[in-house]
């Protein structure tokens, strides 16, 4: 069987429904991860990226990712629907701010529709990526800065994942087996408010996934928020319980002064804002996720 042969057996196991449904969730990432170690095998360890067309782009993935480069390079497509509910929210004139932009999978679509992009990314190894990803698709209309967003000034222990590069996190609070069962490296990041990076700066839309570190990153950006008319957010439980140690009602107070209306997207709901606090805490409280909340203003 050839290297291609076998790299395609290990997607289609991956990505099947019935794995999903019949194995349980530490087999899975035990699975994902050997599978990680296979791919590098075939591709052999001076492969530094493979590089696969898609309908976000041009793009160079980590050999190992078996999360957004997998998903690149064996459906050619990433975030598509997240991409539908965005692109009619920005204009040719909008500013946008993507906090914790991987490889660019977001940014590039995102910027042929608008004004300007600011990508931060604060895992070192995927930001290498981010940047030739932008000169592969000439994108001179964004600018990319090596960074982790906190409420504070500090330098941020941070563990670089290896299965699931877009899944490196700053350190959580508690060694669950899901951040920890690749054998990530843990290493020194430079973190900052953003309200400071950024001083002067007007970003229409902001979207953020960074993995746990959304509560302290909302924190150092309050005047980013009260000028920003659209913000997407993951919320996932267990982000907020082992990676940050926040509660459902300390991440809301970060949002509950700068937008009106809560639309999550998996079940279709737009939230008022009275009833932002319930309905986070009821899905917290069941551990429902939802990868992008998207809060808006009144006009």
């Amino acid at each position: 069987m050839c290297g291609a042969q076998l790299l395609a057996i290990i997607a289609t196991v991956v990505r099947a429904n019935s794995l999903k449904k019949l194995v349980p969730l530490r087999l899975k990432l035990f699975l994902s991860q050997k599978f990680s170690l296979l791919r590098r095998l075939v591709v052999g360890k001076n492969t530094k990226a493979l590089l696969v067309e898609s309908k976000n782009g041009l793009l160079l993935v980590g050999v190992e990712d078996m999360q957004v480069g997998r998903k690149l390079s064996s459906e050619g497509a990433y975030a598509a629907e997240e991409l539908d509910r965005l692109l009619p929210i920005i204009s040719p004139h909008s500013g946008v701010l993507i906090v914790g932009a991987h490889i660019g999978a977001l940014a590039i679509p995102l910027a042929k529709s608008c004004r300007s992009v600011t990508a931060i990314e604060a895992n070192p190894e995927s930001f290498r990526l981010l940047e030739l990803n932008l000169a592969l698709n000439g994108c001179a209309n964004i600018r990319a800065l090596n960074l982790a967003a906190s409420d504070k000034h500090e330098s941020l222990k941070f563990v670089v994942s290896r299965a699931n590069s877009g899944g490196s996190k700053r350190l959580p609070v508690s060694r669950d087996y899901k951040y920890f069962y690749d054998r990530p490296e843990v290493i020194d990041v430079t973190a900052a408010p953003l309200d400071d990076v950024f001083p002067d700066a007007s970003f229409e839309l902001v979207v953020m996934d960074i993995e746990g570190s959304e509560y302290f990153a909302l924190k150092g950006m309050p005047k980013l928020l009260s000028r920003a008319r659209t913000l997407a957010v993951e919320f996932l439980p267990h982000h907020l319980r082992n990676v940050a140690g926040v509660s459902p009602a300390d991440f809301v107070d970060q949002l509950y002064p700068y937008f009106d209306r809560l639309y999550i997207p998996s079940k279709n709901l737009s939230v008022q804002k009275s009833d932002f606090h319930s309905t986070l805490s009821r899905m917290f409280d069941h551990d429902e996720g939802e990868e992008a909340l998207v809060l808006s203003k009144e006009k």
